[in-house]
């Protein structure tokens, strides 16, 4: 295996990182905002509310997403599984 195909798999496999990731740290980005806004707003600035109210946000984009990100991990494996052969020098 030569450094370009190396190069190229470890591309494949930070991009696949990157878009998994994508949807769960956008959610977090604006509902830390949003969450941040209504604080500022009310003057309301416990800790736990924004806390709990971003984990909640979190694990709704996550039980929302996960189908999503099972079938992307599943045809990247699968991808990187069907052959081996591109691997072996």
């Amino acid at each position: 295996m030569n450094a370009t195909a190396v190069a190229e798999l470890l591309r494949q496999t930070l991009m696949a990182a990157f878009w998994l990731s994508l949807p769960l740290l956008a959610l977090g980005f604006v509902a830390g905002i949003v969450i941040s806004l209504i604080q500022i707003v009310t003057s309301f600035q416990d800790p736990a509310f924004g806390g709990i109210l971003r984990l909640a946000a979190f694990l709704a984009g996550l039980l929302i997403a996960l189908p999503w990100m099972i079938g992307r991990m599943a045809n990247f494996t699968t991808l990187l599984l069907r052959d081996l052969s591109r691997y072996v020098d």
